[in-house]
């Protein structure tokens, strides 16, 4: 990581910090430094929706602030905790869209999206939809949390290796080998969903 880089890591946790111990300005300073980086998330998010999807990535990017400024329990560890914690912002706020939609539509027009090969692991992208994958990450979470947690950290938020160990505070090796183990889990039960 560049220097530059670093500084805003630090610029950005030091400023989570402050806003925690609640102050308004460092909040206010807090948003041009995030900004990108949460409309980067977003444009992961959707870029694996189908094509007509409702939802634009400005309107997803402020409702996750919204709901991230209103977050006053989080103690908040770094950069990549809040990224962290944004991604899992965006994931819902999809999730409660594509149920709104799917419920609108009573039953069809399910939101679809690929799933990629950062989740396959050796066969071809699939196209699923959002409530499936949504329903197989709460699956793992019941069975593997920080395997759900690893999930969320590196495809929705593309957190590196390294970063999602930090977050998690665990090695490096440790959110590889649970990493591979976890998109293998996933993959197979996405895909158990769309053969039933």
């Amino acid at each position: 990581m560049s220097d530059s880089g670093s500084d805003s890591s630090e610029s950005v946790t030091r400023l989570l910090v402050a806003w925690q111990n609640g102050s308004q300005k460092a909040l206010d300073q807090l948003m041009p430094l995030v900004y990108e980086e949460l409309r980067a998330i977003a444009g992961r998010y959707l870029s694996r929706e189908s094509a007509g999807h409702t939802l634009q990535s400005t309107a997803l990017v402020h409702e996750a602030y919204f709901r991230l400024i209103g977050q006053r329990r989080v103690q908040w560890q770094n950069r990549a905790h809040f990224f962290g914690i944004a991604a899992q912002m965006m994931r819902r706020i999809l999730v409660d869209h594509a149920r709104r939609q799917h419920r609108d539509k009573r039953g069809g027009g399910v939101t679809k999206l690929s799933l990629d090969e950062a989740i396959a692991t050796a066969e071809p992208a699939a196209e699923v939809d959002l409530l499936a994958l949504d329903a197989a990450l709460t699956a793992l979470a019941l069975i593997d949390p920080r395997g759900a947690r690893i999930i969320e950290l590196r495809f929705f938020s593309g957190l590196t290796i390294d970063e999602t160990a930090e977050v998690l505070e665990i090695s490096a090796g440790t959110v590889k080998r649970e990493w591979s183990a976890a998109r293998a889990w996933l993959y197979r039960e996405v895909r158990a969903t769309i053969a039933e």
